[in-house]
């Protein structure tokens, strides 16, 4: 492995340590110890659901090939999980709001370990099932845990900045530390046990099972709107009144699937990316790496979270100009640094500057987590948070799926630009979201509810 690689992840090994190290007073929020108690409670769990996430991840195109797909079979096997997720995303969101997001949080669990289970069956339908299975889970990751964590931190009296404390270690833990641990563990398992592709998936479902364990022993339900005479239908039409009715929230919406998707796109790029005549190169230890500039923008968000003074709106303007300008790279080397032809060999000083600026938009990414967390907090109404979260996944789901579609359509220059197009968007959907952030919220949203309770019929004694 070239000297290079190690250079990078001891670079940012050590500025995430000096930032964790040197955090002064004014970085740090004071709490209370109920609520570090609860906060350690969501990280632990949190932390086992990731896990069981990210020891999946490397794998999964793996496992199809060592089954005999190619590449046109594996391609539909993803799109049905994004599919999927699409599809059922907000039905089952829905569901955790009426149904109660401690139930739903547990569904993720059995319904990833069905998941996993499938994995050890080479026929195409079952891993189809699998798929359309993790979607679902997928959606359920992204919106349950989330909603439950909102809702009962303000339901405990705890004070709404300790909020952004918790998503800032969430990302830093479950999207920075525990995928480079997972990433390494199944390494471990596959190449140097020789247990096969399969077994990260079996160290998943067991990571899920821990999980779920502790959910059901510590976690207490609670709900969006439980009215019992509230049909799907009657949710869905109240998510989309709330997102039409209300701009920050559509903003809130628009940013996100436009961050997302890129982010997603950029998934499936940075390999081909870094490699474009078969350059061998480190895969695992380029993610691990990946990890690490994530990492250390969680840290630096946790700082920017941590005071009054400094608002999500305001510096997510600047993150997404910065990540915009590093998904341009890979178009500025291509038509400024010459690139070897011949095939084989090392990473070209092209892939270098590519991989520096991967590792700066995975920074952004860090950042963006905490941040979009806390402006979904302060601007999504508790009545249907979760149904309204993954209202946001569609566009972001249908974007996916084409762009899987289409992979091989478009030269790689295209898509990157494409990506960093939408991320310049996005800055500008949040400078307009920075404007309005003080503006009183629509009423539209407590019209139609007291219009829901309008309509209830009587109970008659």
């Amino acid at each position: 492995m070239e000297i290079f690689y190690y250079m990078v992840f001891g670079g940012l090994a050590a500025v995430v340590a000096a930032l964790e190290l040197s955090k002064s007073n004014k970085d740090r929020i004071n709490t209370s110890s109920a609520f570090n108690s609860f906060k350690n409670n969501y990280l632990l769990v949190y932390s086992l659901m990731m896990a069981g996430d990210w020891l999946q991840g490397p794998y999964v195109y793996y496992l199809y090939s060592t089954y005999g797909f190619g590449k046109g079979d594996i391609g539909q096997l993803f799109i049905a999980g994004f599919g999927s997720s699409m599809l059922f995303g907000t039905i089952v969101g829905s569901l955790a709001d009426k149904q109660g997001r401690k139930r739903a949080c547990v569904t993720y669990c059995i319904t990833y370990i069905l998941s996993c289970i499938t994995k050890h069956s080479p026929q195409y339908r079952i891993l189809m099932v699998g798929r359309i299975l993790g979607g679902i889970a997928t959606s359920l990751l992204f919106s349950a845990f989330e909603s439950w964590l909102v809702a009962e931190h303000f339901k405990r009296g705890f004070d709404q900045q300790w909020l952004s404390l918790t998503f800032s270690k969430a990302i830093f833990l479950g999207n920075g530390l525990v995928a480079i641990i997972s990433g390494l563990f199944g390494n471990f398992l596959v190449d140097s046990m020789n247990l096969g592709p399969v077994s990260p998936f079996d160290a998943a479902a067991i990571f899920l099972s821990i999980g779920m364990a502790v959910i059901l022993s510590s976690w207490t339900e609670n709900y969006g709107d439980a009215s019992e005479n509230k049909d799907l239908l009657t949710q869905f039409k109240g998510a989309a009144v709330a997102i039409a009715s209300d701009e920050k929230i559509a903003l809130l919406g628009a940013i996100q699937s436009l961050f997302e998707g890129s982010m997603y796109t950029f998934v499936f790029l940075w390999t081909p990316a870094l490699s474009p005549n078969d350059e061998d190169i480190p895969h695992g230890f380029i993610f691990a790496t990946f990890m690490l500039a994530s990492m250390l923008g969680s840290s630096i968000a946790s700082r920017l979270l941590s005071r009054n003074s400094i608002k999500a709106e305001c510096y997510m303007q600047l993150v997404f100009v910065i990540s915009s300008a590093s998904l341009l790279l890979p178009i500025l080397t291509n038509f400024l640094v010459t690139t070897p032809k011949v095939k084989g060999g090392g990473i070209s000083f092209a892939g270098c500057l590519q991989l520096l600026g991967f590792c700066t938009f995975e920074g952004c990414v860090g950042l963006f987590w905490p941040s979009i967390m806390k402006m979904r907090s302060q601007y999504i109404p508790e009545e249907a948070r979760s149904t309204i979260m993954n209202f946001f996944r569609i566009p972001l789901n249908i974007f996916v799926c084409i762009v899987l579609y289409n992979v091989n359509a478009f030269p790689i220059t295209v898509m990157f630009g494409m990506c960093s197009i939408f991320l310049l968007v996005a800055s500008i959907l949040q400078r307009r979201l920075s404007a309005i952030a003080d503006k009183p919220k629509t009423e539209d949203w407590a019209m139609m509810k007291e219009m829901d309770r309008e309509d209830e019929p009587l109970n008659v004694a």
